[in-house]
């Protein structure tokens, strides 16, 4: 690819209502251009309906809360039928592509379209399993997959599955985009490709409980701060979402 462009992507759509708010606020009104929907929440109906017009992926979640699908196997999840992120690393790659096709369809259900792209909550697609399992189910539903490194790039695209060319982003104990990092990190980014830099802009959240909670809108006022646009313009970026990879119908 000869030139570069850029997808900054919120996660955690639907997760709860004050990150909703937040990654709503990120879009309207400053530098996001994409976000990934939870569907699998109290909260995603409500997300998906307020997301009207915006740019959504799939947040695909194994970690918490209940399966989408139906026959999803009872061993695998808590005593209250709920997900564990522990347990992902068991999941069959025929389990998680039969949760990932019933969470594409909610998710279309949801929004009545299908998602510009899948990633996954906690990065649990960093198990072999999990990631084949998500690959199949993409590639048949032909939407492409965040990749967080080469050798997950590697495996996507063997799997013929369309992906990002590099991954920026984290969470830590502190606020993780910070004005002053996002301007350095922009500066520093490669010179082509399709780059993901993700982030985490909200309000703290009012009904789960998160360790990233006021660091979201630490995030949330970086991503609106009109300076964060002029650092983007001078570089001649223009945010874009997923559908730069591939037709995702």
């Amino acid at each position: 690819m000869s030139t570069r462009t850029l997808v900054i992507n919120a996660d955690d759509l639907g997760h709860d209502p004050a990150i909703t708010r937040g990654i709503l606020k990120a879009m309207r009104e400053g530098v996001v251009s994409s976000a990934s929907l939870m569907v699998n929440t109290p909260y995603s109906e409500a997300a998906a309906q307020e997301s009207g017009g915006l740019s959504l992926g799939l947040h695909l979640d194994l970690a918490r809360g209940q399966p989408v699908w139906s026959e999803f196997p009872r061993e695998s999840l808590s005593a209250q039928g709920q997900f564990t992120e522990g347990r992902a690393a068991g999941l069959s790659a025929e389990v998680v592509e039969a949760e990932t096709r019933a969470q594409l369809e909610r998710f279309t259900q949801l929004t009545g379209r299908a998602p510009k792209h899948i990633d996954v909550h906690r990065h649990l697609h960093l198990h072999a399993n999990v990631l084949e399992g998500v690959a199949k189910a993409a590639r048949d539903a032909k939407v492409p997959v965040r990749a967080l490194d080469s050798i997950m790039r590697h495996a996507l695209k063997k799997l013929g599955v369309p992906t990002n060319t590099h991954f920026v982003g984290d969470t830590s104990d502190d606020p993780y985009w910070t004005l002053e990092r996002l301007e350095a990190e922009l500066v520093a980014l490669p010179s082509e490709g399709v780059i993901e830099l993700m982030c985490h802009p909200g309000y703290r959240p009012e009904k789960v409980k998160s360790s990233y909670a006021a660091q979201r809108e630490v995030e949330l006022a970086t991503f609106v701060d009109p300076k964060a646009k002029e650092a983007l313009s001078r570089l001649g970026l223009t945010p874009v979402d997923f559908g730069v990879l591939a037709p995702a119908n």
